[in-house]
C-alpha cells in the first residue's frame, strides 16, 4: 500500500472517529442538568409538628418554605441561625407570613414535640418545628441531601454534626437558593423576600 493510499485511509478513519465523537457528545446534556436530574432536592416526608400534630409535605403545599435542619442543643450554629432568621423575617414584613418556615430537628431522641415548642418560643413564631422517628428524620434528610451524624462526647452525651443551610423551596417544592452561614444579611433578606413574591 502506498504512503498516499495510507494517508487518504487514516484520514477516512480520523473523520469517521470525530464523526461519532461529536454525535455522542451531543447527546449528553450539560453538566448542570446532570447534577439536578442525579441530585433532586427536597421530596415527600411525614413528620410530627411541635404541637404533637401528624404533618406531610402536602400540609405544607400552596406556600413557599424556608427549611432549616438542626437540633435544640445544637451550641452554636442552630441558635445563631434561627436568630438571624428571626430577624430576617422581620425585616421582610407581612411578607414572611406568605412563607412556611420549618425548623427539622435531626435530634428525635431529645427533641420531642412539646421540647422543640419550648425551644422555638425563643425565636419568631412563624417558625415550627418538624420532629419525628429516627426513620422518619432519615428519609427527610436523605431527601434533602442533609448530612448529620451523632458525635459521641468524652465527658459523656452526645452531640449531632450536621449540615447547616437554610433551604429556600418554592410552592411546587423546588430549590430555588440556599441561605448559608457565610450569606450576606442583606443578601438573605433579599433572597426570602424574592421567596415570598413566588
Amino acid at each position: 500500500m502506498s504512503a498516499l493510499r495510507i494517508i487518504r485511509v487514516a484520514a477516512v478513519a480520523f473523520i469517521a472517529a470525530l464523526g461519532t465523537a461529536v454525535t455522542l457528545f451531543s447527546l449528553v446534556p450539560p453538566r448542570a442538568k446532570q447534577q439536578a436530574e442525579r441530585v433532586p432536592i427536597g421530596g415527600p416526608f411525614e413528620l410530627v409538628d411541635q404541637d404533637g400534630i401528624k404533618v406531610t409535605d402536602k400540609t405544607f403545599a400552596g406556600k413557599s418554605s424556608v427549611i432549616f435542619f438542626g437540633y435544640t442543643s445544637c451550641p452554636d450554629a442552630c441558635p445563631t441561625t434561627l436568630s438571624d432568621l428571626s430577624a430576617w423575617l422581620n425585616a421582610i414584613g407581612p411578607d414572611a407570613d406568605k412563607l412556611n418556615v420549618l425548623f427539622i430537628s435531626i435530634d428525635p431522641e431529645r427533641d420531642t414535640s412539646a421540647h422543640l415548642k419550648e425551644y422555638l418560643s425563643s425565636f419568631d413564631p412563624r417558625i415550627r418545628g418538624l420532629t419525628g422517628t429516627d426513620a422518619q428524620i432519615a428519609a427527610v434528610a436523605k431527601a434533602y441531601r442533609v448530612y448529620y451524624k451523632r458525635i459521641q462526647l468524652a465527658e459523656g452525651g452526645y452531640a449531632m454534626d450536621h449540615t447547616a443551610v437554610l433551604y429556600l423551596m418554592d410552592r411546587t417544592g423546588k430549590l430555588v437558593n440556599p441561605i448559608s452561614l457565610q450569606t450576606d444579611e442583606k443578601i438573605a433578606i433579599e433572597r426570602l423576600r424574592q421567596l415570598a413574591a413566588l
